[in-house]
């Protein structure tokens, strides 16, 4: 084997941190000297300065394998927590109850792409009406958040279907930073008994839902919101409309998110 075409294969073992499974079994009956492994060091050094391009290769490849590491562990984590994601009893659902297909987001009352994303999920539920939309609250913004989420969750100990859905827009579409103050002031809007929220959201129905929610989110590597979830895909952002009602349609015509 030619000289430079040993050194790139050693240099992408290196990069990647992978060492073939031969080498792995092999007894070390004759390690390197130091002086001979200097002069491996120095070989494989200058190899990838006059040839960056294999080190690119090498960090590409590694990446690849990490994206495809973490779409399988995904894929598991959907399968296996099916239940809780569909039908929790702390859901609170949108659009058509029954609808032959289920989106659910996972949202944050602070979050600025949460907020625009909230036009996309209106503009599929009018256009859709088998559309079934689950929102889990999902606070990774800070105190603040963590306060408005229990207050939208108690929220839903007096509020029922579109009326809780609309005191989601209504909360989610007020400006400035939201936080506990302003759910109860949403609430108060609404006709809603404040004192009786107030109570509700420090009790367990409450902490179940947001310690289901954060469990969930943790099990399935959302990184952030929103992030939405349908069929078998991981939707991650604002995309917009069409990519959403794409997978949709995906999924209502082969039961996956890319037929």
């Amino acid at each position: 084997m030619p000289l430079s075409r040993s050194i790139s294969i050693l240099a992408l073992t290196l990069a990647l941190g992978t060492v073939p499974a031969h080498a792995q079994a092999a007894p070390e009956a004759s390690p390197f000297t130091d002086a001979q492994r200097q002069a491996i060091e120095a070989i494989i050094k200058d190899y990838l300065v006059k040839n960056p391009d294999v080190l690119q290769e090498a960090i590409a490849e590694g990446e690849k394998r990490q994206l495809e590491t973490q779409r399988l562990a995904q894929s598991a984590a959907l399968k296996e927590s099916q239940g809780a994601l569909l039908n929790s009893p702390h859901d609170v659902v949108a659009g058509n109850p029954q609808g032959d297909v289920t989106m659910v987001e996972f949202f944050d009352y602070n979050c600025g792409y949460c907020r625009k994303a909230l036009a996309d999920v209106q503009a599929l539920i009018k256009s859709d009406p088998k559309l079934r939309v689950i929102i889990k609250d999902f606070p990774v913004l800070g105190p603040e958040s963590l306060e408005a989420s229990q207050i939208a969750l108690a929220a839903k100990q007096q509020l029922k279907g579109d009326k809780l859905f609309e005191f989601h827009q209504k909360l989610l579409e007020s400006k400035g930073r939201i936080n506990g103050a302003k759910a109860l002031q949403v609430a108060k809007e609404m006709g809603l008994d404040t004192a009786k929220l107030q109570k509700d959201a420090q009790g367990p129905e409450v902490k179940a839902a947001l310690t289901e929610n954060r469990g969930l989110g943790d099990k399935l590597g959302l990184s952030g919101t929103p992030a939405f979830i349908i069929g078998d895909e991981i939707i991650p952002g604002a995309v917009g409309v069409e990519p959403i009602r794409k997978t949709i349609t995906d999924v209502r015509q082969c039961g996956h998110a890319s037929c």
